[in-house]
């Protein structure tokens, strides 16, 4: 294996999501490389508490930049359609709870209803800590004795337990927020990444072949060039 990415999301994280669009993207690229990725649900509110950071919007200054920030990584990682919640922070224990089992009961259905769990949320305004607007989320991809499952799975005990021991993990490799990447490269070296426009230096820390961003002329200086 030429390395690992662990990418510890939360779905009331926007960033998340636009990191999950950017890892899903070039899922196929790491594969060739034998680089495998792992998705962590944890809870972004136990991060925050735990690490002792706060939301970004407490912050008047943060808040008012947030704006112009969010407008452009809707454009660049294409989610023309987000909108901020009207109940926004939701409580997001049960979704991340049923992403646990979820990925236990169907992984191969993890990312699907993670993103769908993003766009529930973050296009259609649904307040999924509710039962009722999981469920409905869940019913696009699963059974109606499949969505009945997870949910009662997903305030169980075990799951409850689970969710908080990946939101430990994560805090005791330095997360103080989401999305967090813990990254091992080939030599079994790991570093720790944050936020959804660090992936050229995860790239470059895995040494993989990748471009940089690059300026192109414009046709003013290619006209210039020929006189």
């Amino acid at each position: 294996m030429a390395g690992k990415i662990t990418a510890y999301l939360d779905c009331v994280s926007l960033y998340s999501w636009f990191a999950l669009l950017q890892l899903e993207k070039n899922r196929e690229k790491l594969a060739s490389h034998n680089v495998e990725l792992d998705i962590v649900p944890v809870f972004l509110g136990g991060i925050n508490v735990g690490s002792g950071n706060k939301p970004p919007w407490t912050l008047p200054a943060k808040g008012k930049y947030g704006k112009y920030d969010v407008k452009r990584a809707m454009k660049y990682f294409g989610t023309p359609n987000m909108k901020t919640p009207k109940n926004f922070p939701i409580l997001s224990l049960l979704p991340q709870r049923a992403l646990v089992f979820i990925k236990t009961k169907h992984p191969n259905l993890l990312v699907p209803t993670l993103l769908d769990f993003f766009r529930a949320l973050w296009e259609d305004g649904l307040d999924i800590s509710k039962p009722d607007q999981v469920a409905q989320v869940l019913s696009k991809r699963y059974s109606e004795a499949d969505v009945c499952e997870i949910l009662e799975k997903a305030n169980s005990p075990e799951c409850k337990q689970a969710l908080n021991d990946n939101t430990k993990e994560a805090l005791a490799k330095g997360a103080f927020g989401c999305p967090w990447f813990i990254v091992k490269n080939s030599k079994g070296e790991e570093e720790p990444f944050f936020g959804s426009d660090r992936f050229h230096y995860i790239w470059d820390f895995l040494q993989l072949p990748w471009k940089d961003f690059e300026l192109l002329p414009g046709q003013a200086r290619l006209w210039q060039s020929k006189l």
